[in-house]
């Protein structure tokens, strides 16, 4: 049966956030639909993400000359070994779910944190002598989106930092089997929010059903 990591990151409850709410309906119709898979939650604003900083890169640069593990200090190995968790994980699920709002643009901080913890060379991809080439193969996600403003389409399209981003880091790991779910518009029109939380969490359902 599928592994199915479904990633969040956002600070706010559920209940305040209509990216959120969308996963979550989708995430439910999902196990009610495959009750078999396995489903992983990952908070990118509760679960240690480290970021790339001197520890890790002097300890990565310790490593790639021979040195051995037990030899980086305490925090290298902390930090070092708990990035290798994070993209071990994500090598080992088959689909994914990101639920991200669309922060000035593009996406919260600590999705960097995380694109920078699995986009991993030998490990979801590798350089050839003909370029990069992505290793997560026959694997397939789905990008849930919350933006005040309408930016899929329309004159603020330019703007969108967030879909584009995605659809062209998952095309460089391999991944071809990309869609989106996109709550947009609430902040811009706020007394037709429901009616538009209530289309999208439909579409949600609908596509529980054939993901």
């Amino acid at each position: 049966m599928p592994n199915v990591l479904y990633v969040t990151a956002n600070p706010k409850p559920e209940s305040q956030s209509l990216s959120l709410r969308i996963g979550r309906e989708f995430i439910e119709n999902y196990k009610k639909n495959n009750p078999g898979d396995t489903l992983t939650e990952l908070d990118l604003y509760r679960d240690s993400i480290p970021l790339l900083d001197a520890d890790v890169f002097q300890g990565w640069g310790i490593l790639q000359k021979g040195g051995d593990f037990n030899g980086l200090s305490p925090q290298q190995q902390a930090k070092i070994g708990r990035l290798t968790q994070i993209v071990d994980q994500f090598v080992a699920h088959d689909k994914y779910i990101f639920v991200t709002p669309m922060w000035n643009f593009g996406f919260p901080p600590m999705i960097k944190a995380y694109v920078d913890a699995i986009v991993i060379a030998g490990k979801t991809f590798i350089f050839t002598d003909n370029g990069s080439v992505g290793l997560l193969k026959n694997k397939k996600m789905l990008h849930i989106i919350a933006s005040g403003g309408t930016f899929s389409e329309g004159p603020l399209m330019h703007l969108d930092f967030n879909d584009r981003y995605f659809r062209e880091l998952v095309g460089f790991l391999g991944i071809t089997d990309y869609d989106r779910l996109w709550v947009e518009g609430a902040a811009k029109y706020p007394e037709k929010t429901e009616e538009i939380l209530a289309v999208v969490l439909e579409e949600a359902r609908v596509k529980a059903l054939t993901f």
